[in-house]
């Protein structure tokens, strides 16, 4: 793969060998953030249990301190005095079987966030396929399946991320922008971390903490030091 000028002179800033501590690997990564956008600084954890067995599944979603630094579209599905109560606390997008319909029809994606009702769900699952693939199924366990509407959509508005393993056991989050000061970074570092911790599973054996590696969106990647967490 070539990489270009900017990602090579990142590149020679970072040790390879070395597995760095958070808050220096933190000031590290803002510093390979030259793109002329403000980059997002993305978390990858590689985890010690096998996503094969349904026991060991790692998901979850935690509110980060200080946001992502994205201004999130959250649509939901809901009715009668449920979707009153979500255009009343700021969501983007209300509806039914219409707004179904319109990803359906139009492979609409002009959101980022999809909350559900537990009694719209049905209506929901005709779409399973569309949105699954894309992540954005509702699910009770990342609670975007939820009666409290008005607490989901201004929980991720204020910044709430999912974290979720792939076939390979790696979950990609992101924890702010290179803009962001690095003791913001830091505390959404924490707060990502330890929440990904607490959702061990009983069954996981060995290390749990395989891998951790910080990049900006267009830089590369620094190898955090797992015992600091």
């Amino acid at each position: 793969m070539k990489h270009g000028k900017k990602y090579i002179e990142s590149k020679k800033l970072i040790d390879d060998k070395k597995l760095y501590d958070p808050d220096e690997a933190i000031a590290l990564v803002k510093k390979t953030g030259k793109a002329k956008f403000d980059e997002t600084v993305e978390l990858s954890i590689r985890l010690g249990v096998d996503p094969r067995h349904a026991d060991q599944q790692v998901r979850g979603a935690v509110v980060l301190p200080h946001g992502t630094g994205k201004e999130v579209r959250v649509l939901v599905f809901a009715k009668a005095d449920k979707a009153e109560e979500a255009r009343a606390a700021g969501a983007d997008f209300v509806g039914e079987a219409d707004l179904v319909e319109k990803i359906k029809s139009e492979n609409w994606f002009g959101f980022d966030v999809c909350i559900a009702t537990p009694d719209m769900m049905g209506v929901v699952g005709k779409i399973g396929r569309i949105l699954g693939p894309k992540g954005l199924m509702p699910n009770p366990k990342s609670g975007t399946v939820t009666n409290d509407v008005a607490k989901a959509i201004t929980d991720i508005k204020a910044g709430k991320v999912e974290y979720r393993i792939d076939k390979t056991a790696i979950a990609h989050c992101p924890i702010g922008k290179v803009s962001f000061e690095d003791n913001k970074l830091t505390e959404n570092l924490t707060a990502l971390m330890e929440a990904v911790i607490k959702a061990k599973p009983a069954t996981s054996k060995g290390v749990y903490l395989k891998s951790l590696y910080l990049s900006t969106t267009m830089g590369p990647s620094i190898r955090l030091n797992p015992a600091k967490f």
